[in-house]
């Protein structure tokens, strides 16, 4: 789950940079409508909120599994 979390969040993060890239480099709105552009420009859009519930999803596991590991620690003394 960890390196579906930094894969989402990666390439939403490259994706962010290459608009800021293709921007300094002197493309304008019309540009990024076309191509590969659009679902570039909304990657960071959903990939970032999604990471972010899957992160939170990651700490809630966690933290399951600990309790469970330390219910079962004390359940063999």
């Amino acid at each position: 789950m960890a390196y579906m979390i930094a894969g989402i969040v990666g390439l939403s993060i490259v994706a962010f940079v290459a608009v800021i890239v293709g921007t300094y480099a002197g493309m304008n709105a019309n540009d990024f409508a076309s191509g590969i552009w659009p679902m570039v420009l909304n990657l960071p859009l959903f990939g970032l909120p999604i990471g972010f519930v899957l992160i939170i999803v990651l700490l809630i596991l966690s933290m399951r599994r600990r309790g469970r590991e330390a219910g079962d620690a004390q359940d063999k003394r």
